[in-house]
């Protein structure tokens, strides 16, 4: 789909699969719009179909129409900005793809809390004069590393949570791990709950959440005793890599939490590639997040063992 920015407002022309549809069926099935902010759509006036303000949205579309919505326009930030240097892997007037780095949280965990990618994100932001709500569509442990997804508006959020919840936002992790990995691939299915025992730590349980783990083997370095291995998940679960890898024997190197040593000063475990269906043009994007660790953690040629 074909979109023009001016000014404020995205213009687009109506494709023939949306000719006949109603613009409220568009914005709450193609959209995924709330009531709420189709309301709110209405009430500030912030739909235009061929330059007019549209009254009766109940009016059938027609292929070619040009459809004018007003998505750039500034809104108060729902967070503070703080100042930080970003490594922005992807972006453009809808995503924010940034590559965090280890010992900082994806998002604030109170109000008083400034320093996480989220605060740095805002401020990114504001600087390049965009006064946007952002919003994390996923998040990463605090020393994992990796492609971190943002929606610069609230029906990109509501676009990329119902991608990522139906599975089309795909995540490929990179981890290293203890010991000779056998065979070229395999598929973890264990459930997983929380340890009673320890505030943060999680543990395979009977009674916990369907957690499945797919991973594939890359490489063994004999002089460390690690095994490279990349990982895609089919749920999200807290620490699920984490957990997963440990219940067969092979923790994470640095992740001490799951019976991994320290030979790194954090677990070995980074997004490095993120693929999804852009939300408004349908194009396919895949991006890849480079290294950020001094002293390094990961091998220099790891992206290219998991391209091939």
């Amino acid at each position: 789909m074909h979109f023009e920015r001016k000014g404020e407002w995205m213009q687009l022309a109506i494709p023939a699969k949306w000719n006949n549809m109603s613009l409220e069926d568009l914005f709450r099935t193609v959209m995924l719009a709330s009531k709420k902010q189709v309301h709110l759509f209405k009430m500030q006036k912030k739909v235009m179909l061929n330059n007019k303000i549209i009254t009766n949205w109940l009016t059938p579309l027609t292929t070619g129409d040009t459809l004018s919505i007003k998505m750039f326009d500034s809104q108060p930030a729902n967070i503070e900005p703080t100042y930080m240097e970003l490594n922005i892997v992807y972006e453009d007037d809808f995503l924010l793809i940034i590559n965090k780095p280890a010992e900082i949280d994806t998002h604030p965990n109170s109000l008083e809390d400034v320093s996480s990618l989220t605060n740095g994100a805002a401020f990114h932001l504001l600087m390049n004069g965009e006064e946007r709500q952002l919003k994390h569509i996923h998040r990463l442990d605090r020393n994992t590393t990796g492609c971190i997804l943002f929606a610069k508006h609230e029906l990109i959020g509501n676009m990329l949570d119902y991608a990522l919840r139906e599975r089309k936002i795909k995540r490929t992790y990179l981890a290293l791990v203890h010991g000779y990995v056998k065979g070229k691939k395999g598929k973890i299915d264990k459930p997983i709950g929380k340890d009673r025992h320890h505030a943060t730590r999680r543990r395979i349980s009977e009674n916990g959440q369907a957690a499945v783990t797919n991973y594939r083997k890359l490489a063994y370095f004999p002089e460390k005793d690690l095994s490279l291995v990349s990982c895609s998940l089919d749920t999200g679960r807290t620490h699920q890599i984490r957990v997963h890898l440990s219940s067969i024997g092979h923790p994470l190197a640095g992740d001490i939490l799951y019976g991994g040593t320290p030979v790194y000063s954090r677990q070995a475990l980074h997004a490095a590639r993120l693929e999804l269906t852009h939300p408004i043009t349908g194009e396919s994007l895949t991006v890849y997040a480079p290294f950020l660790d001094d002293p390094p953690v990961f091998p220099e040629n790891a992206l290219t063992l998991l391209g091939e």
